[in-house]
């Protein structure tokens, strides 16, 4: 691997953006301190050198990582890509240089740095789009089905399928507000596309009355004797609660409380509930 150069790349933020990074730096026989898409401050001490998105030097790069490294190797990189560490575009640069110096074994090569890092970052992509399948909870607007998430991580593109599948027949919008993304579902047909700002609809009384069910559905399952808050962190971590209805407690009404509902009988059994 070459020395490292003086210099800064700047790229447009996209896959291609970051494919032709890698071109260059083989073009120009250099190796960058980092590589940063745009909007992201630079540094004032290093020169910048801007890398435009060239669909043909992309391909290029795109087409030879199954040739040299393997199939798993490009899904790997796709998902690497997708990852929330500051440095993946240079992590990714240096993975790819020691792929192409090591071929398919590169998957295994845990000891090297950028392989190593890497494959931890994918690993914590792939937990946390876990947890959303989990996690993610609909509210009904004009017939469609909405959520909102804060991921740390780029998820949409991972759990799309899932949701697709399960809610075959339904139109429905998944908002990620960290990266300004949204998930579309209609007619059996999806679509990721980047949105400025979102404002999702405020629930009507139908949807609030839901709401309001299903947190009392989860208070009367509870076995009060065995309440664990600390187990449930473990399972349900804190920073999910937002998107979940049966914890959004202050933002039912203007009481907080959501419309009234009878209190359940006691001790009366459960046979059904709704699907999580």
């Amino acid at each position: 691997m070459p020395e490292r150069t003086a210099l800064i790349y700047c790229y447009d933020g996209s896959f291609d953006g970051m494919l032709c990074c890698v071109f260059e730096s083989y073009e120009r026989k250099e190796l960058p301190m980092d590589i940063l898409p745009e909007g992201i401050p630079l540094p004032l001490l290093l020169p910048v050198k801007n890398v435009e998105t060239d669909i043909g030097k992309a391909k290029r790069v795109l087409v030879s990582i199954p040739k040299k490294m393997g199939y798993d190797t490009l899904d790997f990189i796709r998902n690497a890509f997708l990852t929330c560490h500051p440095q993946k575009e240079l992590l990714i640069l240096q993975f790819l240089r020691l792929g192409y110096r090591y071929g398919y074994s590169v998957l295994n090569r845990l000891t090297d740095e950028p392989v190593h890092a890497l494959f931890a970052a994918v690993g914590h992509l792939e937990r946390e789009a876990h947890r959303y399948k989990q996690f993610i909870r609909f509210s009904e607007a004009n017939g469609a089905l909405t959520a909102q998430v804060e991921p740390k991580n780029i998820v949409l593109p991972l759990i799309a399928s899932h949701f697709c599948e399960r809610f075959l027949n339904e139109q429905f919008l998944i908002y990620d507000k960290t990266h300004g993304m949204v998930l579309l579902h209609q007619n059996r047909r999806f679509t990721i596309c980047d949105v400025e700002d979102l404002e999702l609809p405020r629930p009507g009384e139908e949807e609030m009355k839901f709401r309001a069910l299903w947190r009392l559905f989860y208070d009367t399952i509870e076995i009060k004797e065995r309440h664990n808050p600390r187990c449930r962190m473990n399972h349900m971590p804190k920073r999910y609660w937002n998107c979940m209805t049966e914890f959004a407690r202050g933002t039912q009404g203007s009481n907080g409380k959501g419309p009234a509902l009878p209190a359940p009988p006691s001790r009366t059994p459960l046979t059904a509930g709704p699907d999580i």
